[in-house]
């Protein structure tokens, strides 16, 4: 009786059973194609992998493009400050239009063109915090020694509310966005930075502006108990520094303390 050749797995029963030479023609043909396969399948993970990385990690002109857009958002709206002019060019300007004219006063105001020479055109006469709860009241005089506000500080009750109000008074031309920026310092490191925009404003020499912040809370627990220093700065569009004066806040756990 003839042996039984095996039959290989998944082949119908009636099928023709290959040769040895067939089979080791085929065994020969898979051990030569399974290393490419397994190579090109290699291939194709490596070339995946990275993409993959490529997309995690940007090139440093892509991060370079990143961060100047970042900067153009943290900067605001894109604004150019028109040319400055002084108020008696804008006060000539089209002084045959009256209605022009009518407006121009109603802006301005009856404002004299000749003021004192030797005034800056942005004076920043005072600075308060404003809080309801205090003892008494909190002023630094800016027209003084400012060296004084660091050794001296404020002493304000943990968790209070309060705002910062400033006066100042423009004396001889129109000045444009005016802002006031103020940065915070605990043993020497920087743990907030705010900046306000106060605007533009005409001469009045003989009367004061005053611009107040947003409601601040001054902060509270024991960790946040201590004294911090802080820098003020009133600038404007042209990044003139119209006055920076440095002073410090105690927050304690009560007024009389």
């Amino acid at each position: 009786m003839a042996a039984q050749r095996p039959r290989l797995r998944g082949g119908r029963k009636n099928a023709r059973t290959p040769s040895s030479c067939e089979l080791q023609t085929q065994i020969c043909a898979e051990a030569w194609t399974q290393p490419l396969l397994v190579h090109l399948r290699g291939s194709v993970c490596a070339e995946q992998s990275k993409r993959t990385m490529a997309e995690q990690e940007p090139t440093p002109e892509q991060l370079a493009a990143i961060a100047a857009e970042n900067e153009e958002k943290d900067s605001g709206i894109n604004y150019k400050p028109p040319a400055q002019k002084s108020l008696q060019e804008i006060q000539e300007l089209d002084k045959e239009d009256e209605s022009l004219r009518k407006y121009k006063e109603a802006l301005l105001g009856n404002v004299a063109v000749v003021a004192d020479p030797k005034a800056p055109n942005v004076q920043v006469t005072r600075m308060t915090l404003v809080c309801e709860s205090a003892p008494g009241p909190l002023v630094l005089d800016l027209t003084g020694d400012l060296d004084n506000f660091k050794k001296n500080p404020f002493t304000l009750k943990e968790g209070v509310e309060y705002r910062v109000k400033i006066n100042f008074k423009v004396n001889k031309d129109i000045v444009s966005g005016l802002k006031y920026n103020q940065q915070t310092f605990r043993k020497g490191v920087k743990v907030d930075k705010t900046d306000y925009m106060v605007g533009s404003y005409g001469p009045r020499p003989d009367e004061e502006y005053e611009f107040l912040t947003t409601m601040e809370e001054a902060p509270k627990g024991m960790l946040a108990r201590g004294t911090y220093n802080i820098k003020s700065k009133f600038t404007d569009d042209d990044k003139y520094d119209h006055l920076s004066w440095e002073w410090s806040l105690a927050i304690k756990k009560d007024w009389k303390d």
